[in-house]
């Protein structure tokens, strides 16, 4: 059990470091950094966690997405910068970039290597398999992150810090 939580807490660090490279890299403000390190490393342990769990790696995204997007409007309205400046780099690096690669692979081997037909018929299942995902994973991306932001603008946001 403490190995699994020292490896959710790496991950998630890393996922927090790599949130501030793509910050850093969109010129984000200079003091969003460290509130955009804790939403990648926060994110980056919930869905590790929710892959601990068993889950799908497109439903894992859509929660850690979700809360990264209903997370960035408060923190938005807060810091006084757009939601955009803390959701977008803490969840480009959950783009599954490792199943655009392993797609392209066997589009590739399929075109242009392989001629024995059941290798062929293996290269579809893992072309459609991988390229299936990595679209799920985007469209649960878009939607956890966009949705929050579309729903919750900064009227509703103001409205429900009257209420406290």
């Amino acid at each position: 059990m403490i190995d699994s939580l020292l490896h959710f807490l790496e991950v998630s660090f890393w996922s927090g470091i790599a949130a501030v490279g793509f910050g850093i890299l969109f010129n984000v403000p200079k003091r969003t950094i460290f509130t955009i390190f804790l939403l990648g490393l926060s994110a980056g342990f919930i869905k590790f966690s929710l892959l601990f769990f068993n889950f799908h790696i497109a439903l894992a995204s859509l929660i850690a997405a979700s809360y990264v997007g209903l997370i960035s409007i408060p923190i938005a309205h807060k810091i006084h910068h757009p939601p955009v400046v803390f959701s977008i780099p803490t969840v480009i690096p959950m783009i599954p970039g490792y199943f655009a690669y392993e797609t392209i692979l066997s589009i590739m081997n399929f075109v242009f290597i392989e001629s024995n037909t059941e290798k062929r018929l293996a290269l579809i299942d893992a072309i459609f398999t991988n390229g299936f995902n990595m679209i799920y994973i985007l469209i649960s991306l878009t939607i956890g992150v966009s949705l929050p932001l579309l729903i919750l603008n900064k009227k509703s946001v103001k409205k429900i810090k009257r209420v406290k």
